[in-house]
């Protein structure tokens, strides 16, 4: 009883974290014990830089270049972004699962043979074109976020997930595929926000999966991408 009560404060404090905005930025104060057992406090939050705040979101600036250490070897690097975005929380709704990368490769091999499962890249097309997880279809968030401005496009997109407007404007989600739902990394809000679009209009939460990593955990993993 006492885990479980652990467990729904957790859940709920993620909540209200998620709420708080700036949370990141205004930061949290800790006292640290130093390696010579003094205390010091400490600032914990997101430092960027003002002259990166100036850089421009778009692929050659985000997915260009490798950051590490001149001595590891250039093949050895991996992709590191860190100045974009927000910080997103661990889990988007109770009933929704936050998947890592072994559980997408899992996913993937099932969807082969399941037409039910679809992998989504919630990020814009031209994101979609440069580079992607294999097996991934575009379906951009604003069509769901903006549906009112995007008609035509999400009621495209409703029925490839097996959803269906009936002749009384609810819709009928007996046919709901499972969808994994992704964007640019943990940082990115895109793919949350489809996903409380989803949610929104009624898509069943168990049916719904968060990559909360994307494409720079995916990329920085050395996994497979269009684009290698």
């Amino acid at each position: 009883m006492f885990k479980k009560y652990i467990t729904l404060v957790l859940l709920l404090s993620s909540f209200s974290f998620a709420g708080n905005v700036g949370f990141e930025y205004s930061g949290v104060m800790v006292t640290a014990t130093t390696a010579d057992k003094q205390q010091k406090n400490y600032v914990v939050k997101r430092n960027i830089p003002d002259v990166c705040k100036k850089v421009p979101i778009n692929n050659e600036m985000l997915w260009t270049g490798n950051y590490a250490n001149k001595k590891v070897p250039q093949a050895c690097k991996s992709t590191y972004v860190h100045t974009k975005g927000k910080l997103l929380p661990i889990q988007l709704d109770a009933d929704l699962e936050t998947y890592g990368e072994l559980e997408v490769l899992a996913f993937l091999k099932e969807m082969q043979h399941d037409k039910n499962l679809l992998l989504i890249d919630s990020r814009k097309e031209e994101w979609f074109n440069y580079r992607t997880i294999p097996g991934a279809v575009n379906m951009p968030f604003q069509y769901f976020k903006y549906r009112d401005d995007y008609e035509f496009y999400f009621e495209y997109a409703l029925k490839h997930l097996g959803v269906f407007v009936q002749k009384d404007g609810e819709y009928d989600f007996s046919d709901a595929k499972t969808l994994v739902l992704f964007c640019n990394g943990p940082w990115c809000s895109q793919s949350p926000a489809m996903i409380y679009a989803l949610l929104e209009i009624g898509y069943p939460a168990e049916k719904l999966k968060w990559y909360r990593g994307g494409m720079q955990d995916w990329l920085g993993a050395g996994m497979t991408s269009t684009r290698n």
